[in-house]
């Protein structure tokens, strides 16, 4: 881990300045941090659309500061998440949390618990990033030609 952190907006504030505060502290992450992969949780639905909305909203701002950059973007659902950190895809918050503190071994869990989210999520993306690339070596050697 390198950094952690969340970008927050005041929730009575317009959606459009909303978007374009968060599109400024990714903008300034990217620039600070230079990550060669982003990962943005997928949006799923729930129960409350207004909810799913704003977190369509602001995924689609950071794929979009990623993809304008031309740094590739995964998408991994939260139980892929909540599973590849914590072995059950409906882990509670406070397990993640636990579990990212165990796998990076800090001091205590991050905060606030979106910040635990957002390392889980990285932990997610390079774990299964890993296991990807070697499935798809294995089946590119599979797929040639012998001699």
């Amino acid at each position: 881990m390198v950094a952690c952190g969340v970008v927050r907006t005041p929730a009575e504030e317009d959606i459009a300045l909303r978007l374009l505060q968060i599109e400024q502290g990714i903008e300034e992450w990217l620039d600070r941090h230079r990550p060669d992969k982003v990962a943005v949780e997928r949006v799923f639905a729930q129960h409350n659309v207004r909810t799913v909305m704003g977190t369509a909203q602001a995924s689609a701002v950071a794929m979009l500061c990623a993809t304008r950059r031309g740094i590739p973007v995964a998408l991994h659902t939260p139980s892929e998440v909540k599973a590849a950190v914590s072995g059950s895809g409906r882990a509670e918050k406070a397990q993640v949390g636990a579990m990212v503190t165990r796998i990076l071994r800090l001091d205590a869990p991050p905060k606030p618990a979106d910040a635990a989210d957002a390392l889980a999520l990285a932990i997610c993306h390079i774990w299964r990033g890993t296991a990807n690339n070697r499935i798809a070596a294995a089946l590119s050697r599979v797929r040639e030609p012998r001699p």
